[in-house]
């Protein structure tokens, strides 16, 4: 029987701890009664996230030390208290200097204390068997099974053993390296760590693209000798070194905020100032056409290679092969006001409220018909690795000239290729960048814009 991995409310995590700090921020401002409560709420809140960028204040892992811990909270509270008493003094706000640094003083008390609650609180729920991650262990030998033993003891970090693969004739072991993807299939588990003793070149980059396939985190047993490049970081798990394969910088949870607030800025901007007003136009002309709704409704697949529905504007008359066949150039289905739409891709503009929804994000990978993505993770490497983060309204490999109909395997290789990079090197400038060539784009005309 498959088992499937269910990890439940582990999401909302880091979410509630974001609200405790706000809240806490709150009650420090209410204290002081100003004129514009919301407003300085905001902006200190803008500061404090800031902040936390540069000191990661929210990286915070299983194996993270207390020690650690308190490091990066002293330099989150003492660098966000320069900057309130700072902004106090430039608005010119009445009060004396002993009032500020005693609810300072407070408030970094319960910062603090907050702070290690939530952690104390976590390490207590995860020995309780809650936010658990499932992992196997690929090499058998006294390292493997030492560190095997360090996960099992500690259960506060929350792992939960599953198996071993390797070489040799212990009860222990599950089968041999040729079994691992076939016990993979029918039993997924969160994490493979794997021996570098133990497993070949290949059988690491055989496993890393597995595991890129199947939504799995890959983490590397050093033997102490080898020195591996980049994308890796290491992490300690007691005494036991573990090297970590950074799949992007999207990780970072503070990452994942920024590009959410990006996204939810930039998709409110073009709702309310121009998809409010262009709709009614645009659907009284696709109407006047062609009988048939207004916006076309369509399955894809997002994160995690979830299905979600996208929207567009139609531009094609209602007909069968919309689920199943690409739209190919001179394609008789596409009206004469679709085309126009599809030539300026004024037809993804619904695609915003994807993108305020949460399903989509501006910048990413564009999604495929589910049809066509079962069809490509059947014949291309790492073609599942693309649904690593939100499908984008844009993308880098669309800016690069591979968007629209896929009428080689290159087309498809290179498309991937792209994503791929963008997921491993993100950043807000890469987004913006790739915002300002698709508007150049648009104006200067593409050739598979059809």
């Amino acid at each position: 029987m498959t088992r499937k991995k269910t990890h439940r409310y582990s999401f909302l995590i880091l979410p509630i701890i974001y609200l405790i700090d706000s809240l806490l921020i709150i009650w420090f401002i209410k204290n002081f009664h100003f004129k514009q409560p919301v407003l300085t709420f905001i902006i200190l809140d803008v500061i404090w996230f800031t902040i936390s960028y540069f000191t990661k204040f929210y990286e915070v892992y299983r194996n993270t030390k207390p020690a650690e811990i308190i490091s990066k909270t002293i330099k989150q509270v003492l660098i966000f208290d320069l900057s309130v008493i700072a902004y106090f003094h430039f608005i010119a706000i009445h009060f004396s200097n002993r009032f500020l640094l005693k609810h300072l003083l407070l408030l970094n008390i319960l910062l603090f204390l907050s702070k290690f609650l939530i952690y104390v609180l976590l390490k207590f729920y995860r020995a309780k068997g809650g936010n658990i991650r499932t992992f196997l262990i690929v090499g058998y030998n006294e390292e493997t099974k030492k560190f095997r033993d360090i996960l099992k003891t500690r259960t506060d970090y929350g792992y939960l053993f599953d198996s071993f693969f390797g070489e040799g004739h212990s009860p222990e072991i599950e089968g041999n390296y040729q079994d691992l993807k076939a016990y993979l299939d029918e039993n997924p588990v969160d994490v493979i760590f794997c021996s570098l003793k133990e497993c070949s070149d290949e059988q690491i980059k055989d496993i890393i693209n597995y595991a890129d396939n199947h939504f799995m985190s890959v983490k590397f047993i050093p033997d102490n000798k080898e020195i591996l490049g980049k994308q890796l970081k290491v992490d300690y798990f007691e005494y036991f070194p573990v090297l970590s394969l950074n799949k992007s910088p999207l990780d970072k949870p503070v990452n994942k905020v920024i590009k959410r607030l990006f996204d939810l800025i930039f998709s409110s901007c073009v709702i309310v100032c121009f998809l409010s007003w262009i709709t009614p136009i645009i659907g009284l002309l696709i109407k006047l056409e062609s009988k048939g709704p207004v916006f076309f409704k369509q399955k894809r697949n997002g994160i995690n290679y979830k299905p979600f529905s996208c929207y567009k504007f139609r531009s094609m008359r209602p007909n069968q092969l919309a689920d199943i066949k690409q739209v190919s150039k001179n394609d008789n289905r596409i009206t004469r006001i679709g085309k126009i739409l599809r030539k300026t891709s004024i037809d993804e503009l619904p695609q915003f409220i994807n993108v305020f929804k949460g399903e989509m994000s501006v910048v990413g990978p564009r999604p495929h018909m589910v049809k066509e993505n079962e069809r490509f993770k059947k014949r291309i490497n790492k073609f599942m690795g693309r649904h690593y983060v939100k499908p984008g309204i844009t993308g880098l490999a669309q800016v690069k000239g591979y968007r629209g109909e896929v009428r080689t395997d290159d087309d498809i290789i290179n498309r991937v290729k792209y994503d791929l990079y963008y997921i491993e090197n993100w950043s807000l400038w890469l987004d913006i960048k790739i915002i300002m060539f698709t508007i150049l784009n648009v104006f200067k005309g593409e050739e598979k814009a059809y």
